[in-house]
């Protein structure tokens, strides 16, 4: 579903509907009679195009709502939509193509599967989004060039190098050409080099249109967005428009 422009603004500009709007999301985990209230009534949305840091201190829920408002983790109460599909109401299927279709998302730990080379690793989202294998493995290849990997195809996690294996994350994440990227800590395995080059690619991503929405402790980092949302305790207790500096 497309995210059309339909509200007015006072201005009498027209704006374009969220690319993420949340209501009212709850999630607690429970462990035998304690219950944790790790996301409490968060309403959030997100425009196209945006990049938002979501900062906090340890424990305070940034993870978990990058998980439930993704739909990676379900939720108790509340309503997501992204672009438009209230993915915690879809099937879990036709919520893992919406996911493969629209989202991309790069991870601390990379999560690549390390007996795939790095392109089998960029075009199984894209498998799973319906593309053909042909048009897959070309994505994938012209994705990876692009970020510097083109002579490292055919290598596998182990034998690339940390920042290599975080730029394969970031070519599977846009490869699929998505609506919005999902990004926690995606610097924290990395040294300060590295990072800064990840930062900078993503940066550079979002430049050309990507929305961006990014869970970091590092001020750095969070200075970097031109929004920056704050969470303790399950809720959002500050969300400010910034100055990327």
């Amino acid at each position: 579903m497309t995210t059309t422009a339909t509200a007015p603004s006072p201005g009498g500009i027209t704006a374009p509907d969220p690319i993420l709007s949340a209501r009212g999301v709850r999630k607690t985990y429970r462990s035998g009679v304690e219950a944790v209230e790790a996301l409490d009534g968060v309403d959030l949305d997100v425009a196209p195009g945006e990049f938002v840091a979501v900062m906090g201190p340890s424990g305070s829920g940034k993870t978990t709502l990058l998980n439930c408002l993704s739909g990676l983790d379900d939720i108790d109460a509340g309503r997501v939509l992204v672009d438009g599909e209230p993915i915690h109401e879809l099937s879990d299927a036709r919520r893992t193509r919406h996911r493969a279709a629209a989202m991309g998302f790069v991870f601390q730990a990379f999560n690549l599967i390390p007996v795939f080379t790095a392109v089998e690793n960029v075009e199984l989202p894209l498998l799973l989004a319906g593309r053909s294998p042909r048009e897959a493995r070309a994505r994938a290849e012209e994705t990876l060039g692009r970020l510097g990997l083109g002579h490292r195809l055919r290598h596998r996690p182990p034998e690339l190098s940390g920042g290599e294996q975080q730029r394969v994350t970031v070519a599977r994440a846009i490869a699929g050409q998505p609506k919005l990227v999902w990004a926690d800590e995606p610097t924290g395995n990395l040294d300060t080099e590295t990072a800064a080059g990840v930062m900078g690619l993503l940066t550079d991503l979002h430049a050309g249109g990507l929305t961006l929405l990014l869970v970091t402790h590092d001020q750095a980092i969070g200075a970097i967005a031109g929004r920056r949302v704050v969470v303790r305790d399950g809720r959002i207790v500050s969300d400010e428009q910034q100055t990327a500096g």
